[in-house]
């Protein structure tokens, strides 16, 4: 059945997730996200369910869920590196290892990683985590709705595998003192969203270029670049040399004002070697082409699978959330992060243009390529995050009813 989603004020009509709306609206979303616990909560009291899988958004779930008996499991979207660095949220570790206060405690390893550790945020992504950690208009910080939804769940699930991340998972199993189980990397079907037009135009553009050849940009769904680090990204991209693919969405919410705006002359002056795409593109298909010698990524970890599974190499450049995290866990394995100034992120034209080219092409870097094939083959191994998923699923026919009211 459908719970609708309430109306909240400042939130457009029609937005139901995160990428339909600018990053400052997303507490609104939260918002109405939360006004569904009166209709979950009648349909929970009126259907036999054993359990409920979640997100972290629904604070308010574990208490109606215990009252009725039914078991939660927690589903993650963070890989378990990454959760381990946010750090425990039991009382227990909590009382043990205390509360970090100020950004710059989350720029050095955090005391309870007990094995060499490069995971660390840069000063100016602690900062901007902080400002997430705190209240936002949803009037509940997201710190606690992780807090209160991992806490109140009797299974966690991650989008990992061991192969990857062994340790990590280990580590968050006793750090959140819940059963820690890997979904495996949930590899995306290739799309069967044809744009039959729209995809043979690109696949004949793909065509003509060389193999391992074109760098494919996308810097996620909800990125919002100013307008400087815009200028040197296309500044960087044209002084690289390389072919590029560069899908640039307008997302829906944003008005001429809003939307940053290319070089002056930067199309005309790239002309035949770049394609920007300004409307939805095929990522899968594209990372699958030959020609692609290289993706420019924020580093979501789901631009990562996709483009792990296909071998391709990467050029880092995070924003948000978890992403610095991640490039730090695959820098030097798979690719590089582009050189950024530590307390304001910004970057160069030059260092961006080299670092393509490192990534992409030069003899230096071929250890990143090859290290991107090589991890290429746990990612791409869709027999082994299958039976992962298979694991997950017993474990929940196995475990119904895990607490008796």
């Amino acid at each position: 059945g459908q719970i609708q989603l309430p109306y909240v004020e400042n939130l457009p009509e029609n937005a139901e997730a995160t990428m339909d709306v600018p990053y400052h609206i997303i507490p609104y979303l939260k918002i109405a996200h939360d006004g569904l616990e009166q209709g979950i909560s009648n349909f929970l009291q009126t259907h036999k369910l054993d359990w409920i899988i979640h997100d972290f958004a629904p604070h308010w779930l574990p208490p109606i869920a215990s009252s009725l008996g039914i078991s939660l499991a927690h589903f993650s979207i963070f890989n378990a590196s990454s959760l381990c660095f946010y750090g425990p949220t039991s009382p227990q570790g909590l009382d043990r290892y205390g509360v970090r206060t100020l950004p710059e405690h989350f720029t050095v390893p955090p005391e309870w990683i007990p094995f060499l550790s490069n995971l660390v945020f840069r000063s100016f992504e602690a900062k901007k985590l902080f400002d997430a950690m705190k209240q936002n208009a949803s009037g509940v910080s997201d710190w606690f709705r992780v807090k209160s939804t991992v806490q109140g769940c009797q299974v966690y699930l991650i989008r990992s595998c061991r192969e990857t991340e062994g340790e990590w998972l280990d580590l968050l199993q006793e750090l959140q003192q819940k059963p820690v189980l890997p979904t495996g990397l949930l590899l995306p079907l290739v799309q069967t969203r044809e744009d039959k037009e729209d995809w043979s135009r690109i696949y004949q553009w793909l065509d003509k270029q060389e193999n391992g050849t074109v760098v494919y940009i996308a810097l996620g769904s909800e990125l919002n670049l100013s307008q400087e680090d815009f200028t040197e990204l296309a500044l960087g991209l044209e002084l690289s040399g390389l072919p590029f693919f560069w899908v640039l969405r307008t997302p829906s919410w944003s008005g001429d004002s809003d939307s940053v705006k290319l070089p002056d002359g930067f199309e005309e002056r790239t002309k035949g070697r770049g394609l920007v795409w300004t409307t939805w593109a095929p990522q899968t298909k594209i990372l699958a082409h030959d020609s692609i010698g290289g993706f420019l990524t924020h580093c979501g970890w789901s631009s990562l699978i996709e483009a792990l599974q296909y071998g391709r190499p990467l050029i880092m450049l995070p924003f948000l959330y978890d992403q610095g995290l991640i490039a730090r866990f695959w820098d030097k394995k798979i690719g590089i992060e582009v050189p950024r100034n530590e307390e304001d992120g910004s970057f160069t034209k030059k260092s961006l243009a080299d670092s393509l080219n490192l990534v992409v092409v030069d003899e230096e870097g071929k250890a990143y390529r090859d290290g991107a094939k090589e991890h290429g083959e746990v990612f791409k191994d869709k027999d082994l995050h299958d039976r992962y998923m298979d694991k997950c699923v017993e474990y929940l026919e196995n475990h119904v009813h895990m607490h008796e009211v």
